[in-house]
Order: C-alpha cells, then structure tokens, then sequence
C-alpha cells in the first residue's frame, strides 16, 4: 500500500512497523478517527468479519480502516496490547479511545456508528 491514504472507503493492510506509523502520523494530521483489525489468517472469527470491516470501511469514508495481521506485524500487535484476534481499536490523534476484542459485527457497527456523531 505504499503509505497511500487518498483511496478513501477501503481497508488498509499494515505491512510494517514504519507504514503503521505513517499511517497514525497521516490520519492523525487530517484528524482522520482510525480503526485497526488486529488478525490473523489462521483465525476463523478474524476471517469472518472481513467483510463486515470492509462494509464498514465503504460506509464511512472519513476514517482509516486498518487490518493488521498479527503474524506479519509482530511488533504493531505487542505496541498496542493485543492478547486476542479478532481485537478492534478505535483511536484518535493516536489515542487509543475504545477496544473490542471478539467477533461482534453489531458491537464494532455501534463503535464506529458513535464516533461518526
């Protein structure tokens, strides 16, 4: 991905460390709310709400969906706590606000849904 976060509506693989740091600095610097899927491919619950994330992603452009595979990101995951997949983060200016952890597409919906207001 290349550090490109002009494709508004879409989810973002973390591929590194250093683009998961331009990716908090960018959103942070456009005041962009950001929601991290921590993940991995071997997890079942991670794969089945892919698509709800994706949904997601397509019904509010204004924030930066992020998928993190815990695997290929080591270092993302053990930075921000993550003990369980699937976890979602909700942060702004590079503070974590909220954190579900477990497949729960109506929960992470209200999440993302309340900080839209």
């Amino acid at each position: 991905m290349d550090g490109e976060t002009t494709d508004r509506g879409r989810v973002v693989q973390v591929e590194s460390e250093e683009s998961w740091d331009l990716f908090l600095h960018q959103a942070s610097n456009h005041g962009c709310p950001v929601i991290a899927h921590f993940s991995a491919s071997w997890c079942v619950p991670s794969l089945a709400m892919n698509s709800h994330f994706e949904e997601l992603a397509e019904t509010y452009p204004h924030f930066l969906f992020l998928l993190v595979d815990v695997d290929e990101v080591p270092g993302v995951a053990s930075k921000m706590g993550i003990k369980a997949m699937p976890t979602f983060v909700l942060m702004r200016d590079r503070d974590v606000l909220s954190k579900i952890i477990g497949a729960n597409p109506d929960e992470l919906k209200k999440l993302v849904s309340s900080c839209a207001l």
